[in-house]
């Protein structure tokens, strides 16, 4: 079966960093492109970032550019958000997401993915 599971969230002070991390078990993530999502209580789920199967493509969400950093180790069956300089505004629970494409245009849509973690929360306060 199919699964996603998020790790490294918790609580972190703003300028600080945090690691988030994804693993697949029941496939092999050679021919996904995973995005990560987030929600933030009583907004929409919104893209953060995406990486192709590769790893050569990667994409941003302007609000986390130059702040945020994706990368996927395949032989592991991980894909990591690596986040420095939080801000509060970066609170939300995080999502991985999996689609069997090698890359995909609206990478930022939730409905191009079929596969989801159930999330981990990052909390960013003083």
């Amino acid at each position: 079966q199919l699964q996603l599971v998020e790790s490294g969230g918790g609580l972190v002070q703003p300028g600080g960093s945090l690691r988030l991390s994804c693993a697949a078990s029941g496939f092999t993530l050679d021919y996904y492109t995973i995005a990560w999502f987030r929600q933030a209580p009583g907004k929409e789920r919104e893209g953060v970032s995406s990486i192709s199967s590769s790893g050569v493509s990667t994409k941003y969400a302007d609000s986390v550019k130059g702040r945020f950093t994706i990368s996927r180790d395949n032989a592991k069956r991980t894909v990591y958000l690596q986040m420095n300089s939080l801000k509060p505004a970066d609170t939300a629970i995080y999502y991985c997401a999996a689609n069997r494409s090698p890359i995909i245009t609206y990478w930022y849509r939730t409905q191009a993915y079929g596969y989801w973690g159930q999330g981990t929360q990052v909390t960013v306060s003083s």
